[in-house]
C-alpha cells in the first residue's frame, strides 16, 4: 500500500518517518527525511517566538523551503509567497506583513534559524496592515509541534503571475491546500508511485508548490531540491531513475531535438504542464522526445485546479483538446456571455466562482476553451477582442506565437509581439519591418476595424517569459518601453506614410533583434540568473564574421551592464570592467546562462555567461561616482 499523509498531518508525519528514508537530493547529496524534520523543527521553534502572523517567505532550495513553511504553519504563521526578490516585490510586501523568511535583502532583517538576525526580525506587534485581512485572518489557532495543523487555518497568501495584469494577493486556507494535493493523489497517484520528481519551475508559485513540494512530500515521493536550468541537465536527471517532470508550456515547446532523450524515456512515469494551453504540435513533439504526452493542467491561482487533459498522437479527436473536471470540481456554464463556473472545496466558500475563461460543452461531460471573456477591450469605442486578434495571427503562415495587448498610454491604442516562423523571418529580412506589418495588419483587418488594429509591433525570437515559464503582461510592456519610434517604421497609417519616403531601412539590418530573449532563473538583491537565447538573426552577427558568425564580445559585455544596472541600480557610473576574459564563443541559436553577482561595498558586478559547453565569458563590472 502506497503512503500518503494528509497535509494537516505532514509535520508529524515527517517527524515520525524513518530518520534515514530519502527526502530528496541536493546538488546530487540524497537528503535523509530526518533532515528536513530537523530543520522544520527549527523554523517552528524560531518563528514561535515572533510577533505577528504573516511572514513572506523566499528560499529559491525546495527542501529547505519545505521546511520553513512547515515550521511555520506549527508555529501560527501565514505565509506570503513571492516570485522574486526585487525592490518593488519587497517594498509591496512591506506593507503587507509582519517579516521576511529566507533570502530577501538583509535590510529587511529576514530569519533564518542560526541567523544572527532572528533575534530581531524588527516585526511589528500584531497584524500587518492588509487588504486580504479579513479573510486570511481568522482567530484560529495552528497545531503546535506533532499535532495536526488545523484545515480552518489561514495558511497561505500566493499571488497571481500577472500574465493579464498586475499581480493580486490570493488568500488560501490550509483546506483549500489540502484539497488540492489530495486530489491530485487520487487522480494520478498510481500512475507516478515510486518516481523521484524534477522540476523546471519554482515552488514560490501555486503550480509549482503543489506539484514540486507539497504532492510529493506528502506521498513520500523524493525530489529535486534545485530548479533544473539546462536542457543537458534534464535529459541527464531524467534518465537516472524513475521519475516525474513537473513542467511548463514555455520548456517543453523548447526541447533541443538534437539531445538523446532516450534515457529519459525509459524512465518517465508522467509530465506535467501548467501555466498556459501548450500548442497541440509542441505537445505530440513532446510525446515523441520523452515518451509521455503531457498532462496539462487547467486552473488559476484564484480557483485552484480545474481540470486537465492529455493529448496524444492518435487519440480520438472528439476529445482532442477538451477538458476533463477534477472529480471534485463542479462546472457549469454562465450565460449569456458563456463564461466558465467552478464550484469546488479548492475554493474559499461554497459558491460558484466566474472565471475569465469562456467554454462550451463537449462530448463526455468535458468542456472546451475558447477564449477569455476579460479580454474585450475598446478602442475608438469600438470593441476589440484581443483573443480574436491573437487567434487570427496565429493562423498565419509567417506567425509562430503572438501577443495582442492594450497600451494605456494617452492614445489608448493596441500593440502586438509577434514570434516569427521562418517564413516570417524570411519576409522580414527581405522586406523590412513596415512590410510585414502591413502584411498582418491586413489579416486583422478581416476581425476588426481598421481603427482598432495594432498600432504598433515587436518581433522578438520568442515570447519571454519568467521563472514560471509565463508571459507576463509586464515582461510584453517592457518590449515598448524603448520609445525609440525606430524612425517612424513600427507604426502603420499616417506617421508612418510620412516618414515612409526617406527612412526606408536597409532589408535585414535595421529590423533585426538587437537584444538576447531573457528569463530569469533566479534574482535576489546580490544575485541574479538569466537564460538567455541569442538569436539567429541577431544584428550583432552581420559581418562577424561571413560565414562563422560569432557573438562579438563588445555586444556580450554592453549586455552584462546593462542587466547589472537593472536588477543592482549601482551608484555611479560605469568606470571599468576588470579580468575581463572571453574563453568560448557564442553562435547563433545559442541558448546561454548569465550569472550576475553584485557586490554593493565595491560597487562592482561580477559576471559570466555559461552553457554546457563551459565558461564563455567573464568579467567585473566597476561603478564609480561620476567625476
Amino acid at each position: 500500500m502506497s503512503m500518503f499523509d494528509r497535509l494537516s498531518l505532514l509535520p508529524a508525519a515527517l517527524s515520525a518517518r524513518d530518520p534515514a528514508m530519502l527526502a530528496g537530493w541536493r546538488d546530487g547529496a540524497p537528503v535523509p527525511c530526518g533532515e528536513v524534520a530537523t530543520r522544520m523543527r527549527a523554523w517552528a521553534a524560531l518563528l514561535a517566538g515572533q510577533p505577528g502572523r504573516h511572514y513572506a517567505l523566499y528560499i529559491e532550495d525546495s527542501l529547505e523551503f519545505a521546511a520553513a513553511l512547515l515550521g511555520a504553519w506549527q508555529a501560527g504563521k501565514t505565509v506570503w509567497l513571492s516570485a522574486d526578490t526585487l525592490p518593488a516585490s519587497c517594498d509591496a510586501l512591506a506593507l503587507k506583513v509582519d517579516g521576511f523568511l529566507g533570502g530577501f535583502p538583509a535590510a529587511l532583517a529576514p530569519l533564518r534559524p542560526g541567523d544572527a538576525c532572528a533575534v530581531d526580525a524588527g516585526a511589528s506587534d500584531g497584524d500587518a496592515d492588509s487588504d486580504v485581512d479579513a479573510a486570511v485572518v481568522a482567530d484560529v489557532p495552528f497545531a503546535g509541534a506533532g499535532a495536526a495543523l488545523n484545515l480552518a487555518a489561514p495558511a497561505l497568501v500566493v499571488h497571481t503571475s500577472g500574465s493579464t495584469g498586475a499581480a493580486q494577493a490570493i488568500p488560501k486556507t490550509l483546506s483549500q491546500i489540502d484539497s488540492e494535493v489530495t486530489v491530485l493523489e487520487q487522480m494520478f497517484g498510481a500512475r507516478v508511485r515510486g518516481a523521484a520528481v524534477l522540476a523546471t519551475v519554482s515552488h514560490q508559485h501555486i503550480y509549482g508548490l503543489l506539484f514540486k513540494v507539497l504532492w510529493p512530500l506528502c506521498a513520500g515521493r523524493p525530489l529535486h531540491a534545485g530548479t533544473v536550468a539546462y536542457p543537458e541537465q534534464l535529459a541527464e536527471l531524467l534518465a537516472a531513475r524513475p521519475c516525474v517532470l513537473v513542467a511548463s508550456p514555455a520548456h517543453l515547446k523548447r526541447l533541443p531535438d538534437h539531445l538523446d532523450w532516450r534515457g529519459a524515456a525509459a524512465q518517465l512515469r508522467a509530465v506535467y504542464s501548467s501555466g498556459g494551453p501548450l500548442p497541440e504540435d509542441s505537445a505530440y513533439a513532446c510525446e515523441a522526445l520523452l515518451g509521455q504526452a503531457p498532462i496539462e493542467v487547467y486552473g488559476s491561482s484564484e480557483s485552484g485546479g480545474v481540470a486537465w487533459r492529455q493529448r496524444a498522437a492518435g487519440a480520438e479527436a472528439r476529445h482532442s483538446g477538451t477538458w476533463q473536471a477534477f472529480p471534485n470540481v463542479a462546472w457549469r456554464v454562465a450565460e449569456p456571455e458563456g463564461a466558465l463556473e467552478v464550484r469546488s472545496p479548492h475554493l474559499p466558500d461554497d459558491g460558484w466562482m466566474t472565471l475569465a475563461d469562456r467554454v462550451g460543452h463537449a462530448a463526455g461531460g468535458r468542456f472546451e476553451l475558447l477564449g477569455r471573456a476579460d479580454r474585450i477591450v475598446k478602442v475608438e469605442e469600438k470593441r476589440v477582442s484581443l483573443d480574436a486578434l491573437e487567434r487570427a495571427l496565429a493562423a498565419s503562415p509567417l506567425v509562430a506565437e503572438a501577443r495582442v495587448l492594450r497600451d494605456e498610454g494617452p492614445r489608448a491604442q493596441l500593440v502586438a509581439v509577434v514570434a516569427l516562423t521562418d517564413q516570417g523571418r524570411e519576409l522580414l529580412a527581405a522586406r523590412g519591418k513596415l512590410a510585414l506589418n502591413r502584411a498582418l495588419r491586413a489579416l486583422l483587418a478581416e476581425v476588426a476595424e481598421t481603427v482598432a488594429l495594432p498600432r504598433r509591433w515587436r518581433y522578438p525570437s520568442q515570447l519571454p517569459v519568467n521563472a514560471q515559464g509565463k508571459t507576463t503582461l509586464a515582461a510584453l510592456q517592457a518590449l515598448f518601453d524603448d520609445e525609440a519610434p525606430e524612425q517612424g517604421l513600427e507604426k502603420d497609417g499616417e506617421d508612418a506614410r510620412r516618414s515612409e519616403p526617406k527612412l526606408e531601412p536597409k532589408p535585414g539590418l535595421a529590423s533585426r533583434p538587437r537584444q538576447p530573449l531573457p528569463r530569469e532563473l533566479e534574482v535576489t538583491p546580490d544575485k541574479v540568473v538569466l537564460e538567455l537565447f541569442i538569436p539567429e538573426d541577431l544584428l550583432y552577427f552581420e559581418g562577424h564574421f561571413p560565414g562563422a558568425p560569432i557573438l562579438p564580445g563588445v555586444a556580450q559585455l554592453d549586455w552584462a551592464v546593462a542587466y547589472a544596472r537593472r536588477y543592482f541600480a549601482p551608484s555611479g557610473v560605469f568606470r571599468d570592467v576588470a579580468a575581463l576574459k572571453f574563453q568560448q564563443v557564442i553562435a547563433p541559436g545559442a541558448t546561454v546562462r548569465a550569472e550576475f553577482t553584485y557586490d554593493a561595498a565595491k560597487g562592482s558586478v561580477q559576471f559570466q555567461y555559461l552553457s554546457a559547453a563551459g565558461r564563455h565569458a567573464s568579467g567585473r563590472i566597476i561603478f564609480a561616482p561620476a567625476a
